[in-house]
Formats: C-alpha cells, structure tokens, sequence
C-alpha cells in the first residue's frame, strides 16, 4: 500500500490578512526598486566614466570610474546574498542557495531549542512572573463588577455545554456506581452514631424535643373524645358504664398533666431519660454489633424501597435542571453568588498581601513545572508546524515580513562599495 504522507501547509496569514498583506507587498516592491535604482545608476556612471576616460578626460574621471565599479560590485553581491536567502538566483540551483526552503525544517528546529532554551526555562518564567504580578493584575481586574460578571457568565456558558454533552445514562451510571455504591458498601452505624453524640453532646436535639413535647401535648388536649373512647373500650364487660367514664376522665387528666409537665420542665425526668437513652443509643451504633447490624437492615430496606430508588433515579435529571436553570438565569442566586465571589477575591488579592503573595508563589510554581517537565513538547509545536509548512510559500511569506528591510543591504552595499573602491583607487593613485 502507497504510504501517505502529511499534506503541507502554507503559514497562516496574521490578523488583518489580505490588506496588510498587500501594504507589505508594495512596499517589498518599492524598495527593491530603490535598490535596482542604485545599481543602475553605478552601472550608468561606470559606462559614461569608462568613455570619459577613454576619450581623455581629466583624471579625476578614474575615481569616479573606480567608485562606480566598486559600488556595481557591491550592489550585485548584496543582491546575490539577498537572493540566496530566498531562492536560487536567476533560477541558477548554485549550492548553498535557497536558504531558507532548503533549510526551512533544521531552521524549525534550531528556532524550538532557542525558544526552549531562553524563553521556557525555570529562570526566566519565574523571573517574569513574579515581575507580572499576575494575582494583583487579576484581582483589579475580577474586582471590578463588568469583569466578575463577564466571567460569570463565560463560566455559566462552560457549564452550560458540559451538562449538555454529558449523556443522561452515562451521569446516572456514574452516580450509581461511585457514589451511591460507596455510599451503600459503607457501614452507617459508627459514622451515623459518630454524627449524633456530637448533636447530643452539644444539645441541639433539644430544639426537636420541644417541638415533639409540642406537638404530643397538643395531640391529648385536643383529642379528649378519642382518649375515653380508647379506655373504655379496654374496660371489663361488666363494668358499669358511668365507672367507665370516670376512669376514663380520670386517665384523660393524668395524661393530660403528663405531657404538659414534660413539655414545660426542661429538666423532667422523662426529658432526662430521651437524653439519656440517645446518648446510649449514639454509642451502641458505634460499639454495639447487634445495634450496627440492625443499623445495616434499617439502610438496606430504606434503599431498597421502589421510592428511594426511582429518587436516586431521578437525582441526576434534577441536578441538571437546576444547573442549567441557575447558569441561563443571570439573576439566579447561583451565578449572584459566583459573581459576589469573584468580586470579592478580586478585592482581597488586590488589599491582601499574604493571598497574593501565596498565588504568585502557586502560579510561578505552576509555570515552572510545566516549563521544567514539558518544554519539549512545547517546542515540538514549533518544529512540527514549520516541517508541515510549504517551503516556496514560507520562503515567500518571511520575504514578504523582513526582505522590505533587506533591502536597505543592497543599498549599502552600493554605497560602501562605491566608497572602499574610491579609497582603494586613491591609495593605489598615492603610492604608484
């Protein structure tokens, strides 16, 4: 099978494309005729100072001679080293010409460990950063409320996608399989145990006993038919029925006393004992191995029951819809906080010294490390991307970047040619 190679490409053009493109091609245009010009103006005043000379003009005929041939000389060497860098003078394949298409690849990698070596090491990054100060130059920026909500909703975008893209059974999967199976292959007792000695232990269960005491007291003074209904049904056959009442009064009003003591006097004894058995019952969670085996059977019928189970189902689809709600709505409480958040770091990098010194010593540290271990790869961008260049159109574009500039070479050469030839022809004239 034929083996493919990889097309080449020509360099992308620079922002403004075309029309600077065409400045620069004018221009390139204009100053090779500026330096042409100085060619043919020695040539012309060579020509004119040959016949000059041979027709027995003075001598001062022969410097001009000798300064014109001099700067034709020049000007033709200048054009050839000019020319060589680009392409083979007058179409003529002379060795060491063409420079640049010929060497675009070793120029490539030459032009990777130069940058590798003196723009991506540890020295300079860190060198440069800290001279940045990257964290004080961002927190102005994220203090300023434009900018935090700018960011917001950049951030409100990137969420947007990813829950998007994210397939619905793949999440769910997911879910169920880090966190719920975790969550499930985990013991509950101790940890469950752990959480509620410390609610006991600093008497915040206290708030819900009221509000049962509460609702307990409420339950009996409200439903004094239904108290002498449940006693004298549990009355003997025999018994009289008005005695049935009475008792049943009776035991309506000590119930009735009970539960308002209880609910009144934080110290009762009933109140002392819930306290009491909750603590024990915190530890027998923890300590207990029949207590956390029954913790164990509680857990596995509570998740095993079809509504638990269709609510995990559905965790992921809730979440979701209330993520893409908060991150769409730029007035949600979400994207308010993220917003408030971000001015508020804005504000401490920039006031607080320690913060921003802790983030610049984090971002320099970053930096270097990617410098120190992926410098190479780095750099590879640089030389992968010349060797698929093409290299007649690279040639033409670095022309049409720096040969405007070169071709001020030309023009010395003519000039400083002219001016050696003259010095040399008169040094020649003094001493023979």
């Amino acid at each position: 099978m034929e083996q493919l190679t990889p097309a080449k490409v020509t360099p992308a053009d620079p922002p403004g494309g075309s029309a600077a493109e065409e400045e620069k091609r004018r221009g390139l245009r204009k100053m090779k005729m500026v330096a042409l010009s100085f060619l043919l103006g020695a040539t012309v005043i060579f020509l004119l100072t040959s016949w000059a000379e041979a027709a027995g003009w003075p001598a001062w005929v022969g410097y001009v001679r000798a300064a014109a041939e001099a700067g034709m000389v020049g000007a033709l060497a200048d054009w050839f080293a000019v020319t060589a860098l680009f392409r083979h003078p007058l179409r003529i394949k002379i060795p060491h010409t063409a420079i640049i298409p010929n060497k675009k690849d070793a120029l490539g990698s030459s032009l990777g460990d130069f940058v590798g070596s003196n723009f991506l090491s540890e020295t300079v990054v860190r060198e440069k950063l800290s001279r940045v100060e990257v964290s004080k130059r961002l927190g102005g920026w994220l203090a300023q409320p434009a900018n935090a909500e700018r960011v917001t909703s950049e951030l409100a975008t990137v969420v947007r996608a990813a829950v998007k893209v994210l397939r619905d059974e793949d999440v769910q999967a997911i879910m169920e399989q880090a966190v719920v199976k975790r969550i499930v292959d985990k013991p509950w007792g101790p940890p469950l145990g752990k959480i509620l000695e410390g609610v006991f232990a600093d008497g915040a269960h206290h708030k819900l006993v009221d509000l049962m005491c509460d609702r307990a007291y409420e339950w009996v003074r409200d439903n004094h038919t239904t108290m002498l209904r449940v006693v004298s049904d549990r009355a003997p056959s025999w018994s009289p029925k008005f005695v049935d009442e009475m008792l049943a009064d009776k035991v309506y009003g000590e119930v009735l006393s009970f539960v308002w003591a209880v609910k009144t006097d934080v110290n009762h004894p009933m109140r002392l004992a819930l306290d009491k058995f909750l603590g024990e019952f915190a530890q027998d969670l923890q300590t207990d191995p029949e207590v956390m085996a029954r913790a164990e059977q509680v857990k596995s019928q509570m998740l095993g029951h079809d509504e638990v189970q269709k609510l995990i189902g559905s965790a992921w689809a809730t979440a979701k819809e209330m993520l893409l709600n908060a991150a769409e709505d730029p007035s949600s409480e979400l994207r308010r906080r993220v917003r408030t958040g971000l001015e508020t770091l804005g504000g401490r990098l920039v006031s607080d010294d320690h913060i921003r010194s802790k983030v610049d010593t984090w971002v320099e540290g970053a930096a270097a490390y990617v410098v120190t271990h992926y410098s190479k790869e780095i750099t590879t961008i640089i030389t992968d991307t010349v060797e698929h260049w093409d290299a007649e159109e690279t040639s033409r574009k670095i022309e049409l970047q720096v040969g405007r500039d070169l071709q001020f070479i030309r023009i010395n050469g003519t000039v400083v040619g002219a001016l050696a030839g003259l010095v040399i022809y008169t040094v020649a004239q003094l001493l023979f």
